[in-house]
C-alpha cells in the first residue's frame, strides 16, 4: 500500500513538472521516451475470382511473401501501396478505385513494434503483365489459396488476419508477432 502511494505522488510530480517544461523540450522528451512504429504498407492482390494470392519471393529466399514496403515520411499509405506494388511486381494500379483498404485495414505487430496498412485488390491473371527485377525481387507466382507454398513467418502472421494460410485456424486468437 506504501509503495503504491509513493509510486502514485511520484508519478503526479513527475507530470506536474512534465507540464511545466516549455512545449518543444514536451515534445522532445516525448519523441524520446514514446515507442516507436514503423509503417508498411502491404497488398493482397488476388486474382479475378479470388481464389489466388499473388506471391513474391525476395533475397534471401526464404518462404515466399507479399509485395510490401515501408511508408515514407509524409506518404499517403495509399501511395505507398500503389508504388510498392508497381516497383515489386510491375502491376500499376489506381488507389481508392482498383486498390482499396483491407478489412482490418491495419495490422499492428507489438513485439516487432510496425504497423501494416493493408489493401487488396482483384485483377485477371490473363492480361496482368508481371515484372522481375531480379535485385528486390527473385520470383513472382500466383498460388492457389488452398495450396499456399512455404510462406515468411511475417507473411504468414499477416495472411491469419484474413483467415488465409497456415494460421488461418487461430483466427481470433493472437497469433504472436
Amino acid at each position: 500500500m506504501v509503495n503504491r502511494r509513493r509510486a502514485g505522488l511520484l508519478r503526479g510530480t513527475v507530470y506536474r513538472v512534465f507540464y511545466r517544461l516549455p512545449r518543444r523540450m514536451q515534445r522532445f522528451l516525448a519523441r524520446r521516451i514514446s515507442p516507436k512504429y514503423i509503417l508498411g504498407a502491404v497488398i493482397l492482390l488476388h486474382d479475378h475470382d479470388g481464389s489466388r494470392l499473388l506471391l513474391l519471393r525476395q533475397p534471401p529466399g526464404h518462404g515466399w511473401g507479399l509485395p510490401a514496403g515501408l511508408i515514407d515520411r509524409g506518404e499517403y499509405p495509399i501511395d505507398a501501396a500503389v508504388r510498392e506494388l508497381a516497383e515489386e511486381t510491375g502491376v500499376r494500379l489506381a488507389g481508392g478505385t482498383e486498390l482499396v483498404p483491407a478489412s482490418p485495414n491495419a495490422v499492428v505487430h507489438t513485439s516487432g513494434r510496425w504497423v501494416d496498412v493493408v489493401f487488396t485488390a482483384n485483377v485477371d491473371p490473363d492480361t496482368t503483365e508481371l515484372t522481375i527485377d531480379g535485385a528486390e525481387v527473385l520470383d513472382i507466382e500466383w498460388h492457389d489459396l488452398a495450396n499456399l507454398p512455404p510462406l515468411t513467418p511475417a507473411s504468414a502472421k499477416l495472411l491469419s488476419h484474413y483467415g488465409i494460410g497456415p494460421y488461418a485456424e487461430s483466427l481470433g486468437e493472437p497469433v504472436s508477432d
